[in-house]
């Protein structure tokens, strides 16, 4: 695979207490300091952000197995937990949830819960992550589409849509 370059510009306004923002190619945010740090906490924190790459990794390599294996998906949605310890110590727990359609066989869901697994072993920032010590699980659900919408109710409960 060629090298990749990945450009990213940021700004900061006024002290510790304002706030930034960072733009790449696909990516916008505002950035601050936590509140309990001295900042504002009008933006997403290192953290978060980090959090952030690690649940896009996960998504994304288990979006890619999924397809490779030619699931009946009919969607997934993930909640993702970080509990920082004292000394700003980071452990993450992705919990998956793939809804199936209803010709999925007791094979596609079995092949699935291997993939929650092999999705994070694949992941190269959890793997980063792990290297780091930071301690990366998860913690995944195997549905059958029973006509519910279970992806849909779930944008809807997060307030997912923009």
């Amino acid at each position: 695979m060629p090298n990749q370059k990945v450009n990213m510009n940021t700004v900061w306004f006024k002290d510790a207490k304002g706030f930034g923002r960072m733009k790449g190619d696909n990516l916008q945010t505002q950035i601050a300091i936590p509140v309990m740090k001295g900042g504002s906490g009008e933006g997403a924190n290192p953290q978060q952000l980090l959090m952030s790459s690690a649940i896009a990794c996960y998504a994304l390599t288990l979006a890619y197995m999924l397809d490779r294996k030619k699931l009946p998906v009919a969607g997934f949605f993930m909640d993702t937990e970080g509990d920082i310890a004292r000394g700003d110590q980071l452990s993450i727990t992705h919990r998956p949830h793939v809804v199936l359609s209803s010709s999925a066989s007791k094979e596609d869901i079995t092949v699935v819960e291997a993939l929650f697994l092999q999705a994070e072993e694949k992941c190269h920032i959890g793997q980063l992550l792990v290297k780091a010590g930071v301690p990366v699980g998860t913690e995944g659900q195997v549905s059958i589409d029973a006509g519910d919408d279970l992806t849909s109710n779930y944008i809807e409960q997060h307030q997912l849509e923009w």
